[in-house]
């Protein structure tokens, strides 16, 4: 039983349980599903229900767990799984998880000393929870490396790609920033935004960009398919990351896939995903000067840019699924 957010007939980002799942199912496992209602509380009724009935008839319980209320989910479904002799699994993802270990540390001794097993999807959140003494491995997310066809870039343009929710963690505002500077000395410079709108923030960011008067050389797509934003990207030399939180984001591998020139707050679990300067480039948190200045030297001197493009792409081929399930098979015996 997969237990987490399968939410995108209602228009949310697919998550982990949507990619994850139908891999295993591939590979021969039975899974059902929970954790498909919208509403927070009937989908945690939902959670507890299957838990307490189908989850006495499978072998392992996956979760989802993530750092902030939907932790509470996790904690909920391991303890009632361990109560009906269930082994379950967290899978750590959420980038601020170890600010959970801190503040709630009674509760995740009882939900991490007690699984099957704890898989993190990053060397970042392994390192964390093994510091704080929880025995830990780690699976990463993986992605079809066949879907992402890959394109060298050696001649970059000031075309910027921005993919993911809109929301006030992921700093979208900082992207405008960056655009507003980099139209200084190219004025023929472009941002696409892809994403829904989680929490009001994309309002937000359209307000800015029509104050700073830049609106015409920004394109908000909105919620794209895979299909259509792998597409788009070709259009796009330059994927910037500009959260504030982060764990392992599917995206920038994905962006590396497609051998994209990823610049990215150096936040979380980026500088265990990247090496810095081989394969992506850092700046601090919230910096949008640096993060323009990157770029625009990058734009000025492209010498390693083709470099850049291949070691990023060598990078992300380590994701591949075919890899990512040898993990899942030697655990799941």
């Amino acid at each position: 039983m997969y237990v987490g957010n399968k939410l995108t007939r209602y228009g949310f980002t697919p998550g982990v349980i949507e990619t994850l799942g139908p891999l295993l199912e591939k590979e021969g496992y039975r899974v059902s599903y929970v954790g498909t209602l919208k509403n927070q509380l009937p989908r945690l009724f939902e959670i507890l229900w299957s838990t307490a009935t189908t989850g006495r008839k499978v072998d392992y319980i996956l979760i989802d767990t993530y750092s902030t209320s939907a932790f509470w989910y996790a904690y909920l479904t391991g303890r009632l799984a361990k109560l009906t002799g269930i082994n379950y699994i967290p899978i750590l993802h959420g980038g601020d998880l170890p600010k959970r270990l801190e503040r709630s540390r009674r509760v995740c001794d009882k939900l991490f000393n007690n699984s099957y097993a704890n898989v993190a999807v990053s060397g970042y959140l392994r390192h964390e929870f093994e510091k704080a003494g929880y025995k830990t491995m780690t699976i990463p997310n993986s992605i079809d490396i066949s879907k992402y066809p890959f394109r060298l870039r050696e001649q970059p343009r000031p075309k910027l790609l921005w993919v993911r929710s809109f929301h006030q963690q992921y700093n979208p505002l900082m992207a405008a920033d960056v655009l507003e500077g980099l139209l200084h000395s190219h004025p023929d410079a472009e941002l696409c935004m892809v994403g829904p709108d989680k929490d009001g923030s994309m309002e937000e960011f359209r307000d800015s960009i029509r104050v700073k008067g830049i609106e015409d050389h920004i394109r908000i797509t909105g919620k794209l398919s895979k299909e259509e934003w792998i597409s788009l990207s070709e259009n796009y030399d330059f994927f910037i990351n500009t959260t504030n939180i982060d764990n392992t984001p599917v995206s920038v591998i994905e962006a590396m896939a497609l051998g994209m020139i990823v610049v990215s707050t150096d936040v979380g679990g980026m500088s265990y995903l990247v090496a810095k300067d081989e394969e992506a480039l850092l700046v601090n948190i919230a910096d949008s000067t640096s993060m323009l200045n990157v770029i625009s030297d990058l734009i000025a001197n492209p010498f390693i840019i083709p470099s850049l493009s291949s070691s990023a792409r060598r990078k992300a081929e380590s994701f591949d699924s075919k890899s990512v399930l040898m993990h899942w098979r030697k655990l799941l015996i």
